[in-house]
């Protein structure tokens, strides 16, 4: 992660516990994405990216390895179902994280009441395997408004949250500022 989660907010520092909900969460969202990066990679390369003079398609054929690697996608997900049942204020500790950011973005407001919504009763937690993804979705959203680009956090939210980037990457909206994120991230002489 590109952040350090063990972090004092307010005035109390994270436990060992959310440090690993937290990772675990960002993990099966990882694990579940990377053959997807690898294939769409390998398109965009064309043929070049399908002939073993390269490395791509080695990294083709081995991206399903990453979400079993060190246990599956699903299996870091239980984890974090895990500890969630046995410390539910670890989940509180995200929650109070979210609504640090909150106000900033309509589409994050919306999205985290709904992962609120799906964590609302501890007695189905059992069954929130695939919401586990929005836990890390909403972690990272917060991330970006509160410590990133603006651009780059809005298309971010638009694409991730509000769902309009279908099942294929570089479909953003017509409203994304994609002149601030290629300045920001091209090299000044």
């Amino acid at each position: 992660m590109p952040f350090s989660v063990t972090r004092v907010g307010n005035g109390q520092q994270w436990s060992h516990q959310v440090e690993g909900e937290v990772k675990w969460a960002h993990q099966s969202v990882g694990r579940k994405r990377g053959h997807v990066h690898a294939a769409e990679a390998l398109e965009c390369l064309g043929g070049n990216g399908y002939v073993e003079e390269s490395r791509m398609p080695r990294l083709f054929r081995e991206s399903p390895l990453a979400s079993i690697w060190e246990g599956s996608g699903n299996v870091a997900a239980l984890d974090t179902l895990r500890a969630v049942a046995k410390q539910p204020e670890t989940l509180d500790a995200l929650f109070d994280e979210f609504d640090a950011a909150a106000g900033a973005d309509a589409g994050f407001d919306r999205f985290v009441a709904g992962v609120k919504a799906k964590f609302a009763h501890p007695e189905t937690v059992a069954f929130r395997a695939r919401s586990v993804r929005d836990l890390a979705l909403a972690l990272q959203s917060t991330l970006l408004i509160k410590h990133g680009h603006p651009a780059v956090a809005d298309a971010f939210t638009a694409s991730r949250l509000d769902r309009e980037w279908g099942t294929v990457f570089g479909t953003l909206s017509p409203g994304i500022d994609t002149a601030a994120i290629l300045d920001r991230s091209t090299p000044t002489a």
